[in-house]
């Protein structure tokens, strides 16, 4: 029998740092960010991989959160250990081994990730542009960070966030949204103790065949 790791796109080089750190060597199969803008779709995308996974695959550690509902319902034949968090930002906002669903503030967007995988303003603004003409396109965008009036970049010392260059393209970001920009801490704690097997109270594990609901995950 197995482990495999999926993981997010957007967290695919903290899982490959955590793993280096931890000594670990799981095989990563991707979910996908892009489906991150509609729940559904991220959840159609979760049972399809899940349903294509090998049969001598017993275990499935999750490198993402609940994700607005995307494992609401979600069941399968293998055990499933995911992060009891509220979604990839959460994860990556998390410093200490104080369970904590959501250190996320109201009003504030995030930057994580140095890479192609990255979080972007701009990366949304592309993927509404390929699903929508550009007028709507620029209608959904404005009504999705309307609320937002900070732009915060999460410190996780995986990456240069003080790099002259990423600081312009955030400042970019920012400016596009209307947005102060700021940084705060962050760390790769969860998906250090999801690849080394720590599983405490910081994470939801689902035996086979168990459906994962909303109050499941988040009570403790």
């Amino acid at each position: 029998m197995s482990t495999v790791i999926l993981s997010c796109t957007a967290l695919l080089e903290y899982v490959q740092q955590a793993q280096k750190t931890c000594n670990t060597d799981f095989p990563i199969i991707e979910l996908n960010r892009q489906y991150h803008i509609e729940p559904s779709k991220m959840k159609n995308h979760i049972l399809q991989t899940l349903s294509s996974l090998s049969s001598d695959v017993d275990t499935i550690l999750v490198a993402m959160g609940f994700c607005g509902g995307s494992w609401q319902d979600v069941s399968c034949s293998k055990t499933l250990v995911i992060p009891r968090v509220a979604d990839c930002v959460a994860l990556t906002l998390t410093t200490t081994e104080q369970y904590a669903p959501d250190l996320k503030e109201q009003g504030h967007m995030y930057l994580f990730g140095n890479g192609e995988n990255g979080f972007s303003v701009h990366a949304i603004y592309e993927s509404l542009l390929k699903e929508y003409d550009k007028e709507m396109a620029d209608i959904v965008f404005n009504m999705y960070f309307e609320h937002y009036h900070h732009l915060d970049i999460i410190d996780n010392g995986l990456y240069d966030c003080y790099d002259l260059d990423f600081v312009e393209r955030a400042q970019a970001d920012a400016d596009r949204i209307h947005a102060e920009l700021d940084f705060v801490p962050g760390s790769n704690i969860l998906l250090e103790k999801l690849v080394s097997g720590k599983w405490d109270e910081q994470f939801f594990v689902a035996s086979p065949n168990t459906r994962i609901t909303q109050g499941k995950f988040f009570d403790c």
